[in-house]
Parts: structure tokens; C-alpha cells; sequence
């Protein structure tokens, strides 16, 4: 009987130390989406009252943890059942992804804020739990695509190992990209607050001037990341095209991949905000 339990308990053990390696090589794998993941995600979790981002970025990963609680059990069943799915869901997703980030690249273009907005907290217009809500929703269902993508990539990496090693694997790569990204986020968002902290407490020297380099970074961070979002936005869905769509894989491949990846992403996002521009110019001569 004791022997009975040592063996499943080794059994256990080995299987963990298979997880932990396949783990780390699947984080590698990935590292460049959520590098793009933690962009994107930033981005979109600041510009709210400093009262509510933390609320708002708690509500944003719990829908992240959602994404993988649904993605997770749907990209195993999809590679065992019906594995050519995956690749026209990634599509779809990355036409999603290059179509926000060439409607950032439009709002940023032609719709500039007026004078009297520029005056006072950029975040007024979030103060609104209707406009709060729109972007928590949109936020989660950018991570719900980026999710996807890291999801796939991790289970490639497993492809030749048993199903319960290729189930623990993308679980354990799910779960710390959830909370990597996000706790990073929070850091991030708490900047100012940190800052203000020390500078109340110290007033004079060195954890003063600090407090007072990480106030004035902040909006220099977020303004840096709404541009590193919406490039890693285009990347992500470039490269989703070039590596899912054997045409594009092949096509120019003396140039270089990254340009390559954002001119797709861009060209794909460029399109799908034509159409939908047309759709809503159809519907509203329709609706007169």
C-alpha cells in the first residue's frame, strides 16, 4: 500500500518537473506576444480617476481569467478534434486586433480633442460609468485575442506530449500571463500615488527626488505605451496573417519581418475599417 503511494507520488512529481520545463519553454515561446500583451493592456487600463483604476484593472483581469478559463478547454478540444479551426479563429482575431489599432491611428488623426478638454484631468470623460464600462469591455475582449495567440503558441509547444502534460502546460502559461501582465499594469498605474507618497513623507532628498521622477514619468509612460499599444496592435495581427496565410508567408521574404508584420497588420486594419465605415454609411441612408 505504501508503495502504492510513493509510486503515484513520484508519478506526480515527475509530471510536474515535465510541466515546469514545457512551461518554460512555452513562456519563451511567447515572450514577444505578451510583451505586446503587456502594452496593449496598459494602455488600456490607464486614463480613469485615480479612484477607479484599481477597480477597473481588477475588473479587466478577472475578465482575463475568464478568457483563459474559456479558451483553455476549447484550444484542447479544438487540436484534438478539429485542429484547422484554430488557425481561422486566430485570423479573425487578428483582423479584430489590426482594426483597433488602425482606428487608434484614425481617432488619433482626425478626431483631436477640442481646446477646452485639454485643460484640466484628461480622465473627465471616464468619470462616466457608462464610458468606464465601454472600456473595461473593450480591453477584455482585446486580452480575450491576445489570449487566444498565447494560448495557441503554448500548445504548440506540447503538440508532441501527452494531454494531460499539453492541459497543465498552457494552464500554468495562462495563469501567469494573467497575473504577470496585469500586477505589472497595477505598478504601473500606481505610479503617481507611489510618488506622492514618498514626496509627502521625505519632502527633501534622495526618496523625494524619486517620488518625484516617478510623478513626473507616469504621463510620459502612458503616452508611450498608447503609441507602443497601438504598434504592438498591428504586430500582433501582422503576424497572425504572415505566419497563419501560406501567401503572405511566402511573399517579399527579403524584407524584414517586423516591417513586414506591421504593414500587413496595418493594411488588414485599413480594410476592415473601410468596410465597416461603408456598413455604417449604408445603414445610416437605409435608416433615413
Amino acid at each position: 500500500m505504501a508503495s502504492g503511494i510513493f509510486a503515484i507520488l513520484d508519478d506526480i512529481a515527475a509530471l510536474m518537473d515535465d510541466v515546469a520545463v514545457a512551461s518554460k519553454i512555452a513562456t519563451k515561446k511567447t515572450a514577444g506576444i505578451l510583451g505586446d500583451d503587456l502594452a496593449v493592456n496598459a494602455e488600456k487600463a490607464t486614463g480613469f480617476l485615480s479612484s477607479r483604476e484599481l477597480p477597473v484593472l481588477w475588473a479587466i483581469t478577472k475578465g482575463s481569467f475568464l478568457n483563459k478559463l474559456i479558451i483553455v478547454p476549447i484550444a484542447i478540444l479544438l487540436n484534438i478534434f478539429l485542429p484547422s479551426a484554430i488557425k481561422g479563429i486566430l485570423v479573425i482575431g487578428g483582423f479584430y486586433l489590426a482594426y483597433e489599432g488602425v482606428e487608434k491611428i484614425i481617432h488619433y488623426l482626425f478626431h483631436k480633442p477640442q481646446k477646452k478638454h485639454a485643460v484640466g484631468k484628461p480622465e473627465d470623460d471616464l468619470e462616466n460609468p457608462g464610458a468606464e464600462k465601454a472600456k473595461i469591455r473593450s480591453a477584455v475582449t482585446t486580452d480575450f485575442i491576445l489570449s487566444v495567440e498565447i494560448v495557441i503558441i503554448a500548445l504548440g509547444t506540447v503538440l508532441d506530449k501527452s494531454l494531460t502534460l499539453q492541459i497543465a502546460t498552457v494552464s500554468v502559461v495562462a495563469i501567469l500571463a494573467t497575473v504577470g501582465i496585469y500586477g505589472i499594469v497595477a505598478l504601473i498605474v500606481r505610479m503617481d500615488d507611489a510618488g506622492y507618497r514618498l514626496i509627502k513623507r521625505y519632502n527633501k532628498g534622495l526618496l523625494a527626488g524619486l517620488g518625484h521622477l516617478l510623478v513626473k514619468s507616469l504621463p510620459v509612460i502612458i503616452k508611450l505605451l498608447a503609441v507602443i499599444g497601438t504598434i504592438a496592435l498591428l504586430l500582433v495581427s501582422g503576424g497572425i496573417f504572415v505566419h497563419n496565410i501560406n501567401y503572405l508567408h511566402h511573399l517579399l521574404p527579403e524584407f524584414p519581418v517586423v516591417i513586414k508584420e506591421l504593414v500587413t497588420g496595418l493594411i488588414a486594419g485599413i480594410i476592415v475599417a473601410a468596410v465597416i465605415g461603408l456598413v455604417k454609411k449604408l445603414y445610416a441612408l437605409f435608416k433615413k
